[in-house]
């Protein structure tokens, strides 16, 4: 007994049953020793079991970088594309088989920089595939030069002075892009992350995860300030459908809204209460923009989780739509109608 996807949600049938190691293939896995991309890794394999597809319906794609070796990883099928095109292929292969579970990995790199436009169609498209893009800030692949989501001043082999440009936020990226679930989890936290690649599987439309993945080679430590025991619980903010935002060490801290504007308040002093605290909504598009900012505020922790879970109708069901209703009321369209008919062409 398994379960599959139906309405965004998991329903109990029978299905073959697997395990983590079945979604493991025989290559030798060359990321560097350390890489958060084992974690990402780890965490496919073991939340694949659970969704109930067979392995015959899967399939992985990829553009270049470190994070584009996944499909050799995975024994699934799988397609290694080429730079910044793995959004684009993959969303060819949903329209041609609607029936398959589509995958992209891709990196900061490879998503948002040659690829960057592919990666706003694909959003606004709401094309049903599932995009887990690999964020450690630097292109690790080429040895470590500053990518689109690199802080401005980052020190790198291509910015040894620091970099003049600032950074493309992923999440507020997403939702300009009119995108519909849109979520951000740390390859350090597996039980999250594990919740959190389940949830995009279960969006029917484009689904896009960020996963902050530390590169020890070339950009070590970046996410320490949310991955560190001592740091952690007072700089990452956890946010659920319906529930206050509430952080800190013994979750002692919230987030108000003063206006529009978020402000940080202690609810430990007896000032302010839970009952004080901005509750989530994950259909507030709104509110996903202001969380979406924190970032830019070194006052503000960093919100993870689903930030975005709204429904619209997909690329290839209103294709398929289409194409039923202009058969449906179409006249006879055999070739030997074609080539006896009166739409014709003279050519002189």
């Amino acid at each position: 007994m398994s379960e599959v996807k139906n309405n965004n949600t998991l329903e109990k049938v029978n299905t073959t049953e697997y395990t983590s190691k079945d979604f493991a293939s025989d290559q030798d896995v060359r990321w560097c020793s350390g890489c958060g991309d084992y974690s990402v890794l780890a965490q496919v394999q073991r939340t694949l079991p659970n969704l109930g597809i067979k392995k015959e319906d899967l399939v992985f794609v990829a553009g270049i970088g470190c994070s584009s070796r996944f499909p050799y990883y995975m024994d699934t099928y799988g397609y290694h594309t080429i730079h910044g095109r793995a959004n684009t292929i993959a969303s060819g292969i949903k329209v041609a088989n609607p029936e398959l579970s589509v995958w992209v990995s891709t990196g900061d790199g490879d998503c948002l920089s040659i690829g960057g436009n592919h990666f706003l169609h694909t959003l606004r498209r709401n094309i049903d595939i599932n995009i887990i893009l690999f964020n450690n800030q630097i292109y690790g692949l080429t040895k470590g030069q500053y990518s689109p989501t690199s802080f401005h001043g980052q020190i790198s082999k291509s910015s040894p002075l620091g970099t003049v440009e600032y950074p493309v936020n992923p999440v507020s990226l997403a939702l300009g892009a009119e995108g519909t679930f849109i979520a951000k989890s740390i390859d350090r936290d597996p039980k999250h992350l594990m919740e959190m690649i389940k949830r995009t599987y279960l969006h029917k439309g484009t689904s896009f995860l960020e996963v902050l993945q530390n590169c020890n080679i070339f950009n070590d430590g970046a996410f320490a300030l949310y991955t560190d025991k001592e740091t952690k619980e007072d700089n990452v903010l956890y946010i659920e459908h319906n529930k206050p935002l509430v952080f800190g060490k013994n979750m002692s801290k919230g987030i108000k809204l003063d206006g529009w504007k978020a402000v940080v308040v202690d609810i430990s002093n007896g000032k302010y209460s839970v009952d004080d605290l901005l509750v989530y909504d994950e259909k507030n598009k709104e509110l996903a923009f202001l969380l979406s900012e924190f970032s830019e505020n070194p006052a503000l922790p960093m919100p993870v989780g689903v930030f975005l879970d709204i429904e619209r109708a997909t690329y290839e069901g209103e294709l398929e739509d289409q194409i039923a209703n202009a058969k449906k009321n179409a006249d006879d369209l055999s070739v030997d109608n074609l080539f006896k008919g009166t739409s014709s062409w003279e050519i002189k």
